[in-house]
């Protein structure tokens, strides 16, 4: 559970701005899509793979 205490003189705004930050940094939406179904380990791993694969060819692009 994500807890956020509105400090004294701070707007409303401010707090959820904060409360928003904290609630992308934990991923909390993320997990949840990602358990409504099962999804096998090769099938993860191969996701993983090419994700690697793809930002690494960002990099390389990056250096040329």
């Amino acid at each position: 559970m994500i807890i956020i205490n509105v400090k004294e003189g701070e707007s409303i705004e401010r707090a959820l701005k904060r409360y928003k930050r904290k609630h992308r940094n934990v991923q909390t939406m993320n997990n949840i899509r990602e358990r409504k179904q099962f999804t096998k380990k090769s099938v993860k791993r191969r996701r993983e793979i090419q994700k690697a694969a793809y930002i690494q060819k960002l990099r390389d692009q990056e250096n040329i």
